[in-house]
């Protein structure tokens, strides 16, 4: 059996799911906008191993989102995943933020192109795009996107916490515009299960999340 914990906190949403045998069976979520991982990420953890009749010590693994996205956000959900890993003595697994994205998006529109996009702030975001068979085919980056922004690879469909964003930058493209897919820890199970069974793990002591950008403290405001 491999009863596996999944966290997501790369974006504002806070997802916990709970898989067995690369079955999701457990999933506590909330997409707002405003971080409140804080507050819910560890009752997230407690609900849904509860929920599915388990207990803690039958963790096999733990995976956690592990960039690019919200610096907050990756910091807390790492240091949670690593403090379980580290207590209970399993490994960590780690999943990109966008490629969780975009296997949530191929089952939701298949036979498509996927541009999975995370929120940077203003007109930037962190985005990839990927092939049908989700093969990379635009490398992560982050962007300042414009009318003309991805044209080569179209069509293909957005989904993430950025596309509002596109709504009506792209209002003429060949472009698919999906406002209701977000960040999901159920994204990861696939790869989770894979990197189980592979034994592609982390080191718990030094893993760090891929930020893509370094994090710039603003200053503030001052009455």
């Amino acid at each position: 059996m491999s009863l596996i914990l999944h966290i997501e906190t790369s974006t504002k949403s806070c997802s916990v799911a709970l898989s067995e045998n690369g079955v999701l069976i457990a999933l506590e979520e909330i997409h707002t906008t405003e971080f409140t991982h804080a507050e819910n990420l560890t009752v997230f953890i407690q609900k849904v191993i509860l929920s599915a009749g388990k207990g803690i010590k039958q963790l096999k693994a733990v995976s956690v989102s592990s960039g690019p996205g919200s610096y907050t956000g990756l910091r807390i959900g790492v240091s949670t995943a690593k403090g379980l890993c580290y207590a209970l003595e399993i490994p960590l697994i780690a999943v990109d933020s966008l490629i969780s994205l975009a296997i949530l998006a191929r089952q939701k529109h298949p036979g498509l192109k996927i541009c999975p996009m995370i929120d940077a702030r203003r007109m930037e975001v962190y985005s990839a795009i990927y092939d049908e068979e989700l093969h990379n085919i635009k490398p992560i980056s982050a962007d300042i996107l414009d009318e003309q922004s991805y044209q080569d690879f179209e069509p293909f469909v957005v989904v993430g916490d950025a596309t509002e964003k596109m709504i009506d930058l792209w209002r003429s493209r060949k472009v698919t515009i999906d406002n209701d897919l977000k960040a999901s820890a159920k994204g990861q199970i696939q790869i989770a299960h894979q990197k189980f069974a592979n034994k592609e793990f982390e080191d718990v002591a030094y893993f760090e999340p891929f930020y893509l950008k370094e994090f710039i403290a603003s200053k503030p405001k001052v009455n």
